[in-house]
C-alpha cells in the first residue's frame, strides 16, 4: 500500500512540514536507527556537562556541544538548507535552525543543542505515532495479494502473480491463505471475511456460491473458478480506494494548509521586527534578538499542519476497522454535517429477498392447496415471483401444457384441471369472481381452479430485524429527517417505513423523480442517501453524501459512493456517522488547542518570560499532544 503520511503526500500542500518527514512518517524504516543517533546525541551532550564537573579544558567541552548538535540536529540543519535551495524558507526545519544557529551567536550553547535534543526526540515520538496510526490500517485492511495457485489442465499446480489470472482460471486457496481474485466456489468450505467487513463471523460457502478477494480460507483448501481479473476485483478496488481516501482533503484540511501558507511568512516578519525595533530603541541586541529566536521556534506551525490531516486520516482508518469505506476527508465532514437521511427500500431498509408473507384460501381449499397449484404451473415461468411461489409446493404436482400470459400471469393443467395463477387482471379476464385483496402490502398472486377462485399468495420482502433500531439510534444522534425514496407501491413502502419508524415516505417514484425529491431534501441541509449502489447512481451523485450498503461484492457500490458500509449491517450506519464526528470534534479540539498555546506562549516569549524549552514544547510537544488525540478516533467502536 502507498505511503499514507498525510503530512507529506502532495508536495504542494505539505512545504510547511516537509523535512524528514518524506522518509520518516509513514516508512517502513526501523526507528532504531534514530533512536541510535538521538542516544548518541544525548550521550555527547552529557558529557559536555561531565568535561566541566571533572575540570576538563573548556575547549573539550565546546567540542562535545558542538559535536552533540550536529548528531542532534544534522537531519534538521540539512532539510532546511534543501528547502532553501528549493525556495521553501519558512517551513519549521529553517526556523528551527536559524533559532538555535542564533543561540549558538549568542552564547548560549547549551541551550542550542536542548532544543535540537528535544525536537529530536518529540519528532521521533510523532513519527512513531503516525506509523502506528498507519499500520493499524495496514493491519485491519491486509489485502495485500501476494501470489495466486492456479490449477493447470494436467491437474498441477502453478505458482503465479494475481495479475496474471485470467477470468475462468480454476485458482486453489489452501488454508490460511487469502483469495487473490473475486470467482465462484467450486466446493464447501468456510472463510473469514474480517478484512473485508470489519466483522470476524465465519461465512460458510457452498459450490457455486460467489466469493470475493480479500477472504481468508479457514477451512478446506477452496478451488474457485475466478470471475473477474485481479484489477477488477473487490480486493484491488478496497486497495485503490483506501490508498487514495486521503487526496480528497476536507474543508478543515484545505483551511490549515491555506493558514499555514500566510502564518508561517507573518510570524517570521514579527520576529525580524521583535528583534530589530525593541533592540534599536534601547540598544540592548542580545536580549531581543534571543527573544525573537524564541519566538521563531514557538511560531514552527507543525501541530497545525500535521494534526489536522491526521485526525482525518485516524477517522477513515477507524471506520476501515469497523468495515466501513470512506473515500476522503471531505465526505467525512459531509458525513458528519448531515441532517437528513434518505433511504432506498430494497435491498437497505429490506432484506431484498421475497417470500411468502400471507396466504389466503377460499372454502373448500386449504392454504396448501394454493401453494401447491401455483407452484406447479410458476415451475414454468422465470418471473421473480414465480420462482418464490415454485419453491413452495409441498405435492410435486405436475402441470402439463403450461403458458405464460403476458402481463397476466401463467396457465396450464394439473391433474386434468384448469389451471390459472396470476394478477386480478388475469381473474378478471377469465370471469373468475374472488376476493380482492390488493389492499395487503406486497405482490398479490391470485389461483383458479376450473373457473373457481382457490385463493391467493401475497408475497413481500421483509423488512431488516435491525432497520427500526438503527432509524431510533440516528434520532437519538440529532438527525432531523429519516426518509423513504422508492420506486416500489405507495401502500407497500409506507409498511415498511412504518415498520422502521421513518418520518416521511415517497412511493412510485422513478429515478428522476428521486433525484428531484433529493434536490428538495437538501434545501433543509445536508443530505445523504442510502442505497445499495448498483442501481441508484443518479440520487447517489446528487446526494451530499453518498452511502451504498452490502458493497462487499459490488464493484459498482465501491465506484459510486462515498461511504461504502463493506457488509449489509444497517447498524453501521449509526458508527460511521458516530466516526465522522467524533473526527471533525478532535480536529476542532486540535486546532483551538494548537493556536490557543501558540498565541500564550508567543505572547510571552516576546516579552522574554520563556526560554527555548517552553518554545520547544509550543512546537513540537503540541504537535504530539495533538497527534495522540488524533489517535483516539481509530479506536471508536460500536
Amino acid at each position: 500500500m502507498k505511503d499514507h503520511c498525510c503530512c507529506h503526500e502532495e508536495h504542494e500542500h505539505c512545504h510547511c512540514h516537509e523535512h524528514e518527514h518524506e522518509h520518516e512518517h509513514g516508512s517502513d524504516e526501523n526507528p532504531r536507527g534514530e533512536i541510535i543517533r538521538i542516544a548518541c546525541g544525548a550521550a555527547l551532550f552529557g558529557l559536555s556537562f561531565a568535561s566541566k564537573a571533572l575540570a576538563l579544558p573548556a575547549a573539550v567541552s565546546y567540542v562535545l556541544l558542538a559535536l552533540s548538535y550536529l548528531v542532534l540536529g544534522g537531519p534538521v540543519l540539512l532539510s532546511a538548507l534543501k528547502g532553501i535551495i528549493h525556495g521553501e524558507l519558512f517551513d519549521e526545519t529553517f526556523l528551527m535552525s536559524i533559532a538555535t544557529i542564533g543561540a549558538a551567536a549568542l552564547g548560549e550553547y547549551n541551550e542550542a543543542v536542548f532544543v535540537m535534543l528535544f525536537y529530536s526526540v518529540g519528532e521521533l515520538a510523532q513519527d512513531l505515532a503516525v506509523d502506528k496510526s498507519r499500520d493499524n490500517i495496514e493491519e485491519l485492511m491486509d489485502l495485500d495479494v501476494s501470489h495466486a495457485k492456479r490449477v493447470k489442465e494436467d491437474g498441477s499446480i502453478e505458482e503465479i502473480e494475481p495479475e496474471e489470472v485470467e477470468i475462468d482460471d480454476i485458482l486453489l486457496i489452501p488454508a490460511g491463505e487469502m483469495v487473490p481474485v473475486d470467482g465462484l466456489a467450486l466446493n464447501a468450505s468456510t472463510l473469514d471475511t474480517k478484512a473485508v467487513t470489519g466483522e470476524s463471523v465465519p461465512v460458510t460457502v457452498s459450490e457455486g456460491s460467489e466469493v470475493v478477494s480479500g477472504a481468508f480460507v479457514t477451512g478446506a483448501a477452496l478451488k474457485i473458478k475466478a470471475r473477474v481479473r485481479y484489477e477488477d476485483s473487490t480486493v484491488s478496488r478496497i486497495m485503490e480506494l483506501v490508498e487514495n481516501s486521503q487526496k480528497t482533503k476536507a474543508p478543515t484540511e484545505k483551511f490549515i494548509t491555506k493558514f499555514a501558507r500566510i502564518y508561517t511568512p507573518v510570524v517570521t516578519g514579527l520576529a525580524v521586527l521583535l528583534a530589530l525595533i525593541p533592540s534599536l530603541i534601547t540598544g540592548d541586541w542580545a536580549t531581543w534578538t534571543h527573544r525573537a529566536l524564541t519566538f521563531l521556534v514557538i511560531s514552527c506551525p507543525c501541530a497545525l499542519v500535521l494534526s489536522i490531516p491526521l485526525s482525518f486520516f485516524a477517522g477513515i482508518g477507524g471506520a476501515a476497522s469497523n468495515g466501513i469505506l470512506v473515500k476522503g476527508g471531505t465526505h467525512l465532514q459531509n458525513l458528519a454535517k448531515v441532517k437528513t437521511i434518505a433511504f432506498d427500500k430494497t435491498g437497505t431498509l429490506t432484506t431484498g429477498e421475497f417470500k411468502v408473507q400471507k396466504i389466503f384460501a377460499e372454502e373448500g381449499f386449504t392454504e396448501q392447496d394454493v401453494l401447491d397449484l401455483a407452484a406447479a404451473v410458476e415451475k414454468h415461468s422465470t418471473h421473480p415471483v414465480a420462482g418464490v411461489l415454485a419453491a413452495s409446493g409441498s405435492r410435486n404436482l405436475v402441470a402439463q401444457n403450461a403458458v405464460e400470459i403476458s402481463g397476466q400471469g401463467m396457465g396450464g393443467t394439473v391433474s386434468g384441471k384448469t389451471i390459472l395463477v396470476g394478477n386480478a387482471v388475469l381473474m378478471k379476464a377469465n370471469n373468475i369472481a374472488l376476493k380482492a385483496h390488493d389492499q395487503e402490502a406486497g405482490t398479490v398472486v391470485y389461483v383458479a381452479c376450473n373457473g373457481e377462485a382457490v385463493g391467493s399468495v401475497v408475497i413481500g420482502d421483509r423488512i431488516k430485524d435491525n432497520a427500526r433500531q438503527t432509524v431510533s439510534r440516528l434520532k437519538e444522534l440529532g438527525i432531523k429527517q429519516t426518509v423513504m425514496l422508492s420506486g416500489d407501491r405507495e401502500d407497500n413502502a409506507r409498511r415498511i417505513a412504518d415498520e422502521a419508524g421513518l418520518d416521511a415516505v415517497y412511493g412510485q417514484l422513478l429515478p428522476r423523480q428521486k433525484v428531484e425529491k433529493m434536490e428538495e431534501l437538501k434545501k433543509t441541509g445536508l443530505c445523504a442517501y442510502v442505497g445499495d449502489g448498483i442501481n441508484d447512481a443518479p440520487i447517489l451523485m446528487t446526494s451530499d453524501c453518498a452511502i451504498a450498503m452490502g458493497g462487499v461484492g459490488s464493484a459498482s457500490a465501491i465506484e459510486a459512493a462515498d461511504v461504502v458500509i463493506m457488509n449489509d449491517d444497517l447498524s453501521k450506519l449509526p458508527l460511521a456517522l458516530t466516526i465522522a464526528r467524533k473526527t471533525l470534534r478532535t480536529a476542532g479540539q486540535n486546532i483551538g488547542f494548537a493556536i490557543g498555546v501558540k498565541v500564550a506562549c508567543m505572547v510571552l516569549g516576546a516579552l522574554g518570560i520563556t526560554g527555548m524549552g517552553v518554545a520547544v514544547f509550543a512546537d513540537t510537544g503540541v504537535a504530539l499532544l495533538c497527534v495522540l488525540n488524533s489517535m483516539r478516533t481509530l479506536r471508536c467502536r460500536r
